[in-house]
């Protein structure tokens, strides 16, 4: 889950989180991701799903690259992982 640059909904309500899965891979062809826009409570406002074919499939080797292109088709910015282990700087002893 990333957490994206607000965006007001239909609704009015704002969508904060973008939560994103590969629900179906056909090797060499295409990738469908299906994807949900969540406001701060976490609860679901939108729903779809993505095909990555062509190029961008070709392209596809890292998971950041198929977040950042699901990101561009939903016109969303993505901030931080939301989901990432917290950073610390120096070294941990």
């Amino acid at each position: 889950m990333k957490e994206i640059q607000p965006v007001t909904m239909w609704n009015g309500v704002e969508g904060v989180y973008l939560n994103a899965w590969g629900s179906n891979v056909t090797l060499n062809t295409s990738a469908v991701f299906s994807y949900n826009i969540l406001n701060a409570s976490q609860e679901r406002l939108v729903e779809g799903i993505l095909t990555m074919t062509g190029e961008a499939y070709t392209q596809w080797t890292i998971d950041s690259y198929a977040w950042d292109w699901i990101a561009e088709q939903l016109n969303l910015t993505i901030i931080v992982d939301a989901n990432a282990a917290p950073t610390y700087g120096g070294n941990l002893q």
